[in-house]
């Protein structure tokens, strides 16, 4: 029993002193101070709260990391691209190309359907890491029109892609390993 009514008394001196020290730190629960007295103003600002627009646009412009970005990219082009294709001057552009006589017709034709093409994706994009990233698609469409072997003045400008080099046959190594053990 004695035990129980310390553990009690205990508990009523920590309550007592938790109270007091609310009061202490808390300044509207301050009594008013004396007539005579000067009050300090408070120098602490006050916390403001950011609206529900200004935290959508940080989390817009915060990075969710590499895969989110690409996925958001690949959207946003997804979107682009449904908007763009069904134009009717991309739809000619891209027919015109298609019905070329000449390879050398064709890829005119296409470096000017895909100057077309992203051009107008790139107008319609909202944000420079889209538009950075069509220009760089783009790039590579219009470096696939371009050829390793024969360079045109037109394509001098354009990156070539290099031919992947021959496998050396086997038939010439035996040869050579049999001509040797001779």
């Amino acid at each position: 029993m004695r035990t129980l009514g310390r553990i009690t008394v205990i508990c009523w001196i920590a309550l007592a002193l938790v109270c007091k020290a609310q009061v202490a730190t808390d300044p509207g629960l301050q009594p008013a101070p004396a007539p005579g007295a000067t009050a300090i103003p408070s120098i602490a600002p006050e916390p403001t709260i950011p609206e529900r627009a200004q935290i959508d646009e940080i989390f817009k412009e915060t990075s969710l990391g590499k895969e989110a970005d690409e996925r958001r990219l690949h959207l946003e082009w997804r979107e682009l691209e449904n908007r763009v294709v069904n134009d009717p001057d991309v739809v000619a552009a891209k027919r015109a190309a298609d019905t070329a006589r000449t390879d050398l017709e064709k890829r005119q034709l296409l470096r000017a359907y895909y100057d077309l093409y992203y051009g107008r994706m790139r107008a319609m994009a909202s944000s420079e890491e889209m538009k950075t990233s069509l220009d760089q698609l783009k790039a590579a469409h219009v470096s696939r029109t371009s050829q390793h072997r024969v360079r045109p003045l037109e394509d001098a400008s354009l990156p070539t892609v290099s031919p992947t080099p021959k496998k050396k046959e086997k038939k010439n190594q035996r040869l050579k390993k049999f001509q040797g053990k001779e």
